[in-house]
């Protein structure tokens, strides 16, 4: 029997909850501060809105599901309490106490995982498979899209209240979305080495993060990426496109199929298909993500968001901050040139990431400022096409 301590209950607390009522041998604690959830104690899982409580339950593993900007504060809580962590993304909107909380895990021996489902989605890991068999030769660039409209993503709350919507818990389209385009992209294609992006709120929506990213990364194998999501498009729309020197790899979630362009024969041909939505898949996903990491917690094996597994989050958005996926770095020196809107001017900045003493230290060189700024420049088909 294993003891598992939600922490929080809002969206993606609810589906772990739901899948580990699935899962045999495990009791489920949840620490929030709801206080309807009368449904969830008639099915045997303890509720308690004190975390010293919960804790006096003696959990194995803490899954840290609340506010982005309260993961860090709490995983360190538990893991001075020995507690295995599955955090959701992204880890914090913040680098505060990061570094405090990555020592405490290495000292402790901890397994931990984020929350980048996507890895366990079944067409990426065919994706990922197909790119490692070079099918397509010699990759040369991926388009990804991720573009939805906030309130029906938030039908059961107030989306103005949502954390996705609000800056100070750690929402905006960056961390609460394109997080999880920005991992699966390091994890076909490996770091990246320069960044250019616009963000901004540009639609009517009542949010205080941004609601809009539009990027070119350059990964360090030479590879281009462009990447755009946003908050603001009916109907939900996702896709990956990678071009390679003999054909192209493309998936979307309307079909939810990877289907390959054969340069010889000139034609599209699938190459996987799931016979589910990509709804279904993408639940079927957070499964199998808290499945492997009971695994590893039970061998004590590493996770696929491991101490030697480094995913960038890159510096894209106002905030200019270099984001990070998980626990663990290891870069000692980062440089990259990125455009950052502020208030209606658009300023080219050459931003160094460095370790100084222990510490990351950020720091901008002014290049040139840009006014005005059109965001209608920023944007680009809407299905990631040309």
């Amino acid at each position: 029997m294993i003891k598992i301590l939600v922490v929080g209950y809002g969206s993606i607390g609810r589906i772990h909850v739901d899948n580990f009522l699935e899962f045999k041998d495990v009791r489920i604690i949840v620490y929030t501060k709801r206080n309807d959830l009368q449904a969830l104690k008639k099915k045997g899982i303890k509720i308690s809105n004190s975390l010293t409580e919960c804790l006096k339950e003696n959990p194995d593993v803490g899954i840290i599901a609340n506010e982005t900007s309260l993961h860090v504060p709490i995983a360190i809580k538990l893991a001075k309490e020995g507690l295995d962590l599955f955090l959701e993304k992204p880890l914090s909107n913040s680098l505060k106490d990061i570094e405090k909380l990555r020592r405490i895990v290495k000292k402790k021996k901890l397994i931990t995982q984020i929350g980048c489902n996507l890895r366990f989605h079944s067409c990426m890991k065919k994706i990922k498979s197909l790119i490692e068999q070079q099918k397509i030769g010699k990759i040369i660039s991926v388009q990804v899209h991720n573009s939805s409209y906030l309130p029906d993503s938030h039908l059961w709350e107030d989306y103005r209240k949502s954390y996705a919507a609000r800056k100070d818990l750690g929402g905006g389209v960056i961390l609460t979305n394109a997080i999880h385009e920005i991992d699966y992209m390091y994890w076909f294609f490996k770091e990246v080495k320069n960044v250019l992006s616009i963000s901004g709120k540009f639609s009517d929506l009542e949010v205080t993060a941004e609601d809009y990213v539009s990027s070119l990364l350059k990964f360090k194998n030479k590879i281009i990426g462009e990447l755009h999501l946003d908050y603001f498009q009916r109907p939900n729309f996702r896709s990956c496109k990678i071009r390679g020197t003999k054909g192209e790899i493309y998936w979307n979630s309307d079909n939810n199929c990877v289907n390959i362009y054969n340069m010889k024969k000139k034609k599209w041909e699938t190459k996987f298909d799931t016979g589910f939505s990509h709804n279904l898949d993408t639940y079927s996903s957070y499964v199998e993500e808290l499945r492997h990491f009971l695994k590893c917690v039970k061998n004590r094996k590493e996770t696929v968001h491991s101490r030697r597994s480094l995913s960038l989050h890159s510096a894209i958005g106002s905030a200019a901050i270099m984001r990070v996926s998980h626990i663990f770095w290891a870069f000692s020196r980062i440089k990259q040139t990125i455009y950052m809107h502020f208030n209606g001017t658009l300023y080219l900045l050459k931003q160094y990431i460095y370790v100084k003493k222990n510490k990351r230290v950020l720091k901008h060189q002014f290049l040139a400022q840009i006014e005005p700024f059109n965001p209608a420049l920023a944007t680009y088909d809407h299905r990631g096409r040309h």
